[in-house]
């Protein structure tokens, strides 16, 4: 019987990084290390079809002990964390009944959390919070999320008195490059809806996300001998260079914008002379909207090449996900039970709207509309990254009252 302490500690100790560079599933094999952990665990729970698959993915279901016929409900989290910040090595470290003062990190005491760099920690004065030493990341995103379902699976498993359907268990890989339901076998999860455990702050609910493209442009100059240069050379970097700083600063970028605000943001950039390539996610709540934001790059990159005689350029739009909202809004009582649940835990309940994506976000599209469920992970994808006990402990709670809704409501 280990607490939900234990096991997140253990949990952020395992390195799974992902590698956005690989073209394997999982990008990185060291994330079938936490699979195999949490299959362990599960089976040791008597959860006998506890497995994972040639990918990374772990599949288990907790048995109903219902008479009724319920829907399944899949609850879900990623093993991966960010490349962003370094996961190796994480050392947690437990700050009991934290007092409100800055958290200096013991490993780099110039990494310091404060309520004002970090403004929900004023919420959490009395709670435990855990924090890595200061040289990486910490991992509650999201290993927050598994640590609350794996500490579900527990509860349930000790609590024969509480009533359920069917509850399905999905682990996923490499959800922070994008990846995390490309090798998911829907036909094997065998779910009817689902819940992501990833979201942050105590009592939120969120069935909103952006739509998001990938937009690549790869632009060809002409390549000539700099000493022989003159009314030749026209150099693919230096337009690239120019289209970039053609983007307004004040507007329609990640750093000015919220809300539910959209923008285009890039994400890398390459070449040299002849060849020079630029890539932008494009995001916005309204899916029509991104078809607008790329041709309005288009027409920036366009505007500059009339500067430039002979050089060309191709584009490349790759759809990544959309929001989960254009499904949900078919199914309310997907949310709307979690609301009830949280009410029912004593947690006051915030709907609100992810600027950004999870897993739920495509799972929606492929058959098991998912909002997502607070876990209290904060400041991720930092070294001031942190997560409250307490906020953890809440949420068991809440997916209990859960497990129990959807039994008496079917």
């Amino acid at each position: 019987m280990l607490s939900i302490t234990e096991r997140f500690f253990n949990y952020v100790q395992i390195d799974t990084e992902a590698d956005p560079d690989s073209a394997t599933t999982p990008s990185s094999m060291k994330q079938k290390d936490l699979a195999q952990v949490l299959v362990q665990e599960l089976q040791d729970l008597g959860i006998t079809d506890a497995e994972m698959d040639e990918w990374g993915y772990v599949y288990a279901t907790i048995p109903g002990n219902t008479t009724k016929k319920v829907p399944v409900i899949c609850f879900c989290s990623h093993m991966d964390t960010a490349p962003d910040c370094s996961g190796k090595n994480v050392k947690p470290v437990l700050h009991r009944k934290w007092d409100g003062s800055p958290i200096i990190l013991p490993d780099d005491p110039s990494v310091v959390i404060t309520t004002e760099s970090q403004p929900y920690l004023k919420e959490k004065i009395g709670d435990d919070i855990i924090t890595a030493s200061g040289l990486t990341l910490l991992g509650a995103d999201d290993k927050a999320g598994i640590a609350i379902i794996m500490d579900l699976a527990q509860y349930l498993a000790s609590h024969p008195e509480i009533i359920h359907g069917d509850i399905r268990i999905l682990f996923t890989p490499d959800e922070e490059i994008g990846r995390g339901v490309d090798k998911v076998d829907m036909k094997r999860l065998n779910a009817d809806y689902g819940y992501t455990l990833d979201g942050g702050e105590l009592g939120t609910i969120e069935d909103e996300t952006f739509s998001a493209d990938a937009m690549s442009f790869k632009v060809t100059g002409v390549s000539s001998h700099p000493g022989y240069a003159k009314g030749k050379m026209v150099h693919a970097s230096k337009i690239v260079a120019e289209f970039l700083a053609s983007i307004p600063k004040d507007s329609w970028i990640p750093e000015v914008t919220e809300g539910r605000e959209g923008f285009v943001h890039p994400v890398s950039m390459s070449g040299g002379l002849e060849e020079a390539s630029i890539t932008f996610i494009i995001r916005d709540h309204d899916t029509s909207k991104l078809a607008q934001y790329e041709a309005r790059l288009e027409n920036y990159l366009t505007a500059v090449l009339t500067n430039y005689p002979g050089a060309t350029y191709t584009a490349i739009i790759t759809e990544q996900y959309r929001n989960m909202k254009e499904i949900l809004k078919d199914v309310p009582f997907v949310t709307d039970y979690v609301v009830e649940a949280m009410e029912k835990a004593g947690i006051q309940p915030q709907r609100s709207i992810i600027r950004g994506g999870t897993d739920g976000s495509r799972l929606s599209f492929m058959g098991l509309p998912c909002p997502n469920i607070f876990t209290g992970e904060m400041g991720i994808h930092s070294k001031q990254e942190y997560v409250s006990v307490q906020d953890m402990e809440k949420a068991v709670k809440t997916l209990v009252e859960l497990v129990q809704i959807w039994e008496q409501k079917a």
